[in-house]
């Protein structure tokens, strides 16, 4: 598992959905849009840009 997103990479990636900001999540490996309450998962290293793969964010996070 990689810890450390490229912060280039991740200066380039916007939401999918709100075309806004995403917040690096290293522990969970995610990458998190909070307008759109989802969380896209990082498989080895990859983010998955994918709405049908994104975990919907809990109302206590």
């Amino acid at each position: 598992m990689q810890d450390n997103l490229d912060p280039k990479l991740l200066s380039l990636l916007v939401c999918p959905v709100t075309k806004g900001k995403l917040v690096y999540d290293a522990e969970k490996q995610e990458l998190i849009s909070s307008q759109a309450g989802l969380a896209f998962p990082i498989r080895d290293g990859i983010p998955v840009m994918l709405v049908e793969e994104a975990r919907k964010l809990e109302d206590d996070e």
